[in-house]
């Protein structure tokens, strides 16, 4: 038995020990709490000690004030420190850093917070967003950044929650089903916090989808309002801030066509923007479902609001005007790409105007005022959809072949769905006067309906209303190498005023990591080839670039933490293009995807880990299953339901495994397991029997067997993994 002293010690060291994490406690309490960041500090940030705010402050500019890392110097950047992550997937956020604090969501909509100085992990948080929910997801299971507000953290779920946690420790506060539970729905956009509110959008356009905003209330999570971006097709009203201006939009589309039952799309995925100055939220919405106006509306109408610019009113979600840049979108072409506010003089005449390079290819300025165009300048070379846009009306001077649904003919477009500019972020510089963006060279072929697996309205996979062999690389090797050869990427400077391009550095491939930029004459962007490089911002000029090993896809951020300037970006390989493109990614498609932060700054010297020797894999296809017409039926199905994930021509880009090497070929039973059974579902595979009988799936598994020979005669390296 202790004796009294021994207890009498034990209580006191157990005491102190309590009386130290209280003080540490008290500490972190203390430094999380030092900056209240809250509207008034987004409307103005100040020194740039932090990135508070996914685009830095509600302009969204991703500019920071900071100089310390500048045009002389960048040079000297080394890794300070880095911290590996879970999952092999697209990592699309920006790093939100507070105090010295840093926050990030990763794939699976999964929240890190770390020390920001010296990479210890802080706390992490897992919401066990179920696997399947990744068949419902359009382009992978990304998550594009938190919102801090007030100390919390708040994160949306790609299976439809938000979610409210403790910035401190990590606990959860509070969470809101925000999408219905039997949709098509996902989250994978930030939220952002408004009057004490969070907004938030969803995706699911492709599946089958009605778009809409809402707004949350901070504290509890209570809905607050709600915005819908297309009419009911009911006619019925929502008992929404939608209502009334939806009677008027409901004239835009057809009495019939597919949208009654699929729910028209519109999508706020991402761009959602607060304009403190006028008081105003800005919206940008997506495509519509099917792609196809002329199933979707019988080729009637604009189809309000897709593809559109929305301001709203921030404390009731209120309609107050919109611009559709993309009148009866039939391309996918989307307006939610990053939205940044800035005032600027045209002509002598000082005007608040916001500015979106959206997928169509042309640059927009509107004013904030009232929505009316300023200009709209082609941002890429080669668009063909149309050749302009008239000032007067504000609509695009389309060229009628684009209407493949009504000439009955394909259409090479440029750009095409994966856009001229996707969601990676864009930046502008009040001290250039430009704006920095992560554009691309992609063409696609859209064509009509081919046959009645095109047309048909399926639970699982995209509807589209069009044909998917658009968008797969034919077998010629020839016109495969030509094709890679153009499509490129390209980091463009435009001046907004002007319309004039200023600079822009061609790059070898496409889906290329966003912008940053910062008061020391300086641009940042990573590559799809694992390269993270500084630009000067007034000329264009390359000043430095790192290998990072791994894709980087979102933007970086910058802060200063004990008198020191940090850069902090994720890495990894993952999104859309990856995902759909397969062997069109070209070079990209051999970087290999590691999921990880690293941060930088002046003198350091840490050295990332070396990646390990690879052996090209063996070809070993299995023998050859079925006929001709066999291997055509299981090519319609693949593209039709597995393509989007997968690859075209079971061609993947690195993300997924390659489907030609897959052990299940081999064997009837297993494949059936998993494409029937849905063995792999918590990995993201589903059960496809909904859409696909035991001999249609033998189908599919003849074509794959049949890409897998094709592959091995051609000597095709995989994709790194």
């Amino acid at each position: 038995m202790p004796s009294g002293r021994g207890i009498l010690v034990g209580m006191m060291a157990a005491a102190l020990a309590l009386t130290g994490c209280e003080k540490v406690q008290q500490t972190q309490q203390e430094r999380s709490e030092t900056t209240t960041v809250d509207a008034a500090y987004l409307a103005n940030p100040g020194d740039g000690k932090n990135w508070a705010a996914t685009g830095y402050s509600y302009d969204e500019r991703r500019y920071s004030p900071l100089t310390q890392i500048n045009t002389d110097n960048v040079s000297e950047l080394g890794i300070a420190w880095y911290a590996d992550l879970p999952d092999a997937r697209g990592q699309e956020a920006t790093p939100v850093v507070v105090d010295g604090r840093m926050y990030i969501s990763t794939a699976w909509s999964k929240v890190f917070a770390y020390d920001a100085k010296t990479g210890e992990e802080l706390w992490s948080y897992d919401p066990e967003v179920p696997g399947e929910t990744a068949a419902k997801a359009c382009c992978d299971v990304v998550n594009r950044g938190v919102a801090f507000w007030k100390g919390k953290i708040y994160v949306g779920t790609l299976d439809g929650r938000l979610i409210a946690l403790d910035a401190l420790t990590g606990a959860q506060l509070w969470v809101s089903e925000t999408t219905p539970e039997d949709g098509n729905y996902t989250i994978t956009g930030t939220p952002r916090v408004v009057k004490n509110m969070v907004l938030i959008g969803n995706g699911g356009a492709e599946f089958g989808v009605r778009g809409y905003v809402s707004a949350y209330d901070a504290n509890d999570g209570t809905l607050k309002w709600r915005f819908y971006t297309v009419p009911n097709p009911t006619g019925e009203a929502d008992g929404a801030a939608s209502d009334d201006v939806l009677q008027t939009a409901r004239r835009t589309w057809s009495e019939s066509g597919d949208w009654v039952e699929s729910g028209g799309g519109g999508t706020v995925w991402d761009a959602i923007v607060y304009d403190h100055k006028l008081d105003q939220i800005y919206i940008g919405t997506g495509n519509g479902n099917p792609w196809n106006h002329g199933a979707r509306s019988n080729g009637e109408g604009d189809n309000l609001f897709l593809s559109s610019i929305i301001a709203l009113n921030p404390e009731t979600g209120e309609y107050i005007w919109h611009y559709q840049q993309t009148p009866a979108d039939s391309w996918d072409f989307t307006a939610t790409q990053p939205i940044i506010l800035a005032d600027l003089t045209y002509e002598g005449v000082a005007r608040k105007v916001l500015m979106q390079a959206p997928k169509n290819g042309f640059f927009f300025v509107l004013d904030r005022a009232d929505g009316s165009l300023v200009s709209a300048e082609p941002f890429i070379d080669g668009i063909n959809w149309a050749t302009g846009y008239d000032l007067e009306t504000g609509r695009p001077i389309e060229n009628p072949d684009a209407r493949y649904y009504r000439t009955g003919k394909p259409f090479l477009a440029m750009p095409s769905a994966l856009g001229a500019h996707n969601w990676h972020p864009m930046s502008y510089s009040p001290d250039t006067g430009l704006v920095y963006i992560p554009a691309q060279q992609i063409a696609a072929a859209y064509l009509p309906p081919m046959n009645d697996l095109d047309k048909a309205r399926k639970p699982i996979g995209f509807n589209t209303g069009a044909s998917g062999e658009g968008f797969t690389l034919p077998d010629d090797r020839a016109a495969v190498k030509a094709a890679i050869a153009a499509t490129t990427g390209r980091l463009v400077a435009i001046n907004p005023v002007t319309g004039e391009i200023a600079w822009k550095v061609d790059q070898e491939t496409p889906w290329n990591g966003g912008t940053m930029t910062t008061a020391g004459n300086l641009v940042f962007q990573g590559t799809a080839l694992g390269q993270m490089r500084a630009y000067a911002a007034d000329s264009g000029e390359q000043l430095w670039s790192y290998n990072v090993q791994s894709g980087v896809l979102g933007g970086a951020s910058t802060y200063m933490v004990d008198g020191e300037q940090y850069i902090a970006f994720l890495t990894s390989k993952g999104g859309v293009y990856p995902l759909t493109i397969g062997e069109g990614g070209g070079a990209a498609n051999a970087i290999p995807s590691i999921p990880r932060l690293i941060v930088m700054k002046l003198g350091s010297s840490a050295q990332l880990p070396a990646l390990p020797a690879t052996e090209p894999a063996e070809w070993n296809p299995p023998e050859r299953i079925g006929g001709d017409a066999q291997v055509a039926q299981g090519r319609q199905l693949y593209m039709r339901y597995c393509s989007v994930c997968h690859g075209g021509g079971a061609v993947g880009g690195g993300v997924l495994p390659d489907l030609r090497r897959s052990g299940t070929l081999a064997d009837k039973d297993t494949w059936d397991r998993v494409v029937l059974e849905g063995l792999l579902k918590q990995g993201g595979m589903i059960s496809f029997a909904p859409v696909l009988s035991e001999t249609e799936s033998e189908a599919v598994r003849a074509y794959v067997i049949d890409r897998a020979h094709y592959g091995a005669e051609h000597s095709e390296a995989p994709a790194a993994e």
